[in-house]
């Protein structure tokens, strides 16, 4: 269960506000890239709160609803599938973590952000490895990331209906790669994760 400890050790540091990074859809084949920053009061616990991905998308949408009423502050950035195939994966992704931090009204001081790499920010920061499941805020960033981009694909799902995204949610499925062998590729395609089949 996520707590409050390296928010405590950067508070301990003179730290003010302290915000978790992370992100939701590195992996899939469509759609954006989608990062959020939060920053929490100290020590609120939000029961349930956890790694995104290990609980269900009712537990999801409940818990962010929880996060938003409580933060202290919470941004969304994005990277979108065009600048994913110009610049990479990983710095799109760090590009969506920078306009998350960039993003919030209440300006962090220091960041927390899960996993191993360190994307290029304007304040001070930790990675945090599997943080998600460890610190308070990041939990609260992947729930936040992770339900703004599966909402985002609802909608691509409206405009590519034959694609079956609201299924999937652009990710790598036998679903998914039939559809684009029978389809072709969308233009919210990641041109560059479907190099074999173009």
């Amino acid at each position: 269960m996520p707590d409050y400890e390296y928010e405590s050790k950067a508070s301990a540091m003179g730290y003010d506000n302290i915000c978790g990074v992370d992100e939701a859809g590195r992996g899939p084949l469509a759609g954006p890239v989608y990062a959020a920053a939060v920053i929490l009061p100290q020590g609120l616990v939000i029961d349930g709160l956890n790694d995104s991905k290990k609980l269900s998308e009712k537990k999801r949408e409940l818990l962010y609803d929880k996060v938003i009423e409580n933060a202290i502050a919470w941004s969304v950035g994005v990277a979108t599938e065009q600048e994913i195939d110009e610049v990479n994966i990983l710095q799109a992704t760090y590009l969506a973590m920078r306009r998350a931090v960039e993003g919030l009204e209440v300006k962090a001081d220091y960041a927390l952000i899960d996993g191993n790499r360190m994307p290029p920010l304007s304040i001070e920061g930790e990675t945090v490895i599997k943080g998600d499941a460890l610190s308070m805020s990041i939990a609260a960033a992947s729930i936040i990331a992770k339900v703004s981009r599966d909402r985002f694909m609802l909608e691509i799902d409206k405009e590519y209906p034959e694609y079956q995204f609201s299924k999937h949610k652009g990710y790598g499925t036998a679903l998914h790669y039939e559809m684009i062998e029978k389809y072709g590729v969308s233009p919210v395609h990641r041109r560059s994760f479907l190099k074999k089949l173009l």
